[in-house]
């Protein structure tokens, strides 16, 4: 049986040959999964075991609350786990960030986290220097990343015959093999 979060997704990317996922659900660690369920656990007895009311009509206003802030609050510990981890596939300063995001309320540290985190860098697979993952040459060796058209040096898709941007022929390219789907 698959998981959901161990299917292959539009979103993997090929590099050097292999299939290399981008398995995002997988990068919550166990601890922040085991505090959540426990944060969840917390409270719903606090909304039916510290504060039940004798009356019964509150009941369902103290279900919809109870589940509605035990998800919020689980949530939130799943993904302070998340960029725990995140920060680290990243390089980026784990300390500072995870203060931001503990300390900021509302969430918003986790917003300012997203909007300004550093992108994934992935080795050249010809002299292994680290590169970000959206350029399309090696800015040390020049070895071609990802396909692009010859005219106008835009991204183009590996079935494209024609570059979207401006119309070129991009059989005339003659790009490297690994970089071809189809061939005549």
């Amino acid at each position: 049986m698959t998981m959901l979060w161990s299917r292959k997704s539009d979103h993997d990317e090929i590099r050097g040959g292999h299939v290399e996922s981008e398995d995002q659900l997988s990068l919550i660690p166990a601890w922040s999964i085991l505090l959540a369920v426990a944060v969840f656990a917390a409270v719903q007895f606090l909304f039916h075991g510290v504060l039940p009311h004798h009356r019964h009509e509150m009941l369902p206003m103290r279900l919809l609350m109870g589940y509605s802030w035990g998800t919020a609050f689980a949530s939130y510990v799943l993904l302070v786990g998340y960029v725990s981890r995140d920060v680290k596939r990243r390089r980026m300063p784990r300390g500072l960030w995870m203060l931001v995001v503990v300390l900021m309320p509302g969430g918003i540290g986790a917003v300012v986290y997203f909007l300004l985190r550093q992108p994934l860098l992935h080795p050249c697979p010809h002299c292994r220097t680290e590169i970000p993952s959206n350029c399309h040459f090696c800015p040390q060796c020049q070895f071609q990343m990802a396909p692009v058209c010859g005219r106008c040096y835009r991204g183009v898709q590996i079935t494209d015959v024609y570059c979207t941007q401006c119309g070129h022929d991009l059989a005339e390219d003659h790009a490297p093999a690994r970089l071809r789907a189809y061939s005549d």
